[in-house]
C-alpha cells in the first residue's frame, strides 16, 4: 500500500493518514457475486450500457452506506433493486432535455461484430415466445437459471426441488428450445 503525502500551508510534506481496510468484507463479496445480476437489471433501466453501469455504482454506494442498518441480508438484491429503480427515477425528473435541430439524424457506426439491434430485439422477442410456450416449472426454472443467473442449487432451493430435479428439467426445456421452429428462423 502506498502512502499518500501532502503539503501543508508551510509547503512541508506530511504523510496522510493510512487508508483503513475495507470495513465491510461481506458487502465486498456481495457485489462480486451479484454484480452481473444487477448490472442486467440496471441495463433495462437504461439505454446506454455506460449509464447502467453508473446506475448500479449510484444504487451500490446507497447500499453501501445503509449496509449496517439493512437487518435480513437475504434480502439484498430486493433492497439493490429498489435502489437502482428509486435512482433512476431521480435521474428522469432531474435530467435537462437539450435538443438540437441538425440536417441529418447522427446514426451510431456499428462495430465490429455487433449486431443489428432490430435482429438483436427479434432474437430476444422470439426467445421470450418461445420460454412462454415452456411448462411453468421448466420456464421458472430455466428463467432462474439464465436469466437470474442462479446456480442450479440455488434454483432447486428456491423451487423446493432437487439439483437433480433441476438439471433434469433445464436439460429438457433447453432440448425444446433448440427445437422451436421460431428460434431456428431468428438465428438463420
Amino acid at each position: 500500500m502506498t502512502t499518500l503525502v501532502c503539503t501543508n500551508a508551510s509547503g512541508a510534506a506530511a504523510p496522510a493518514t493510512q487508508t483503513r481496510p475495507y470495513p465491510y468484507p461481506s458487502f465486498s463479496s456481495y457485489v462480486t457475486a451479484r454484480r452481473p445480476v444487477l448490472l442486467r437489471t440496471a441495463r433495462s433501466l437504461t439505454a446506454n450500457p455506460s449509464d447502467a453501469e453508473d446506475l448500479l455504482q449510484t444504487a451500490l454506494t446507497k447500499t453501501y452506506v445503509a449496509w449496517e442498518r439493512i437487518e435480513d441480508h437475504r434480502a439484498l438484491d430486493g433492497y439493490v433493486r429498489r435502489a437502482l429503480v428509486n435512482t433512476r427515477t431521480s435521474q428522469w425528473r432531474k435530467r435537462k432535455v437539450d435538443e438540437f435541430a441538425c440536417d441529418e439524424l447522427p446514426e451510431p457506426e456499428p462495430g465490429p461484430g455487433l449486431d443489428d439491434p432490430a435482429e438483436q430485439q427479434a432474437l430476444h422477442d422470439a426467445m421470450w415466445r418461445a420460454i412462454m410456450k415452456l411448462p411453468a416449472r421448466q420456464r421458472a426454472m430455466v428463467v432462474l437459471r439464465y436469466y437470474e443467473d442462479l446456480s442450479e442449487a440455488q434454483t432447486a432451493d428456491v423451487l423446493g426441488v432437487s439439483v437433480g430435479t433441476v438439471k433434469s428439467a433445464v436439460s429438457r426445456a433447453l432440448g425444446k428450445l433448440r427445437e422451436d421452429p421460431e428460434l431456428g428462423l431468428a438465428r438463420q
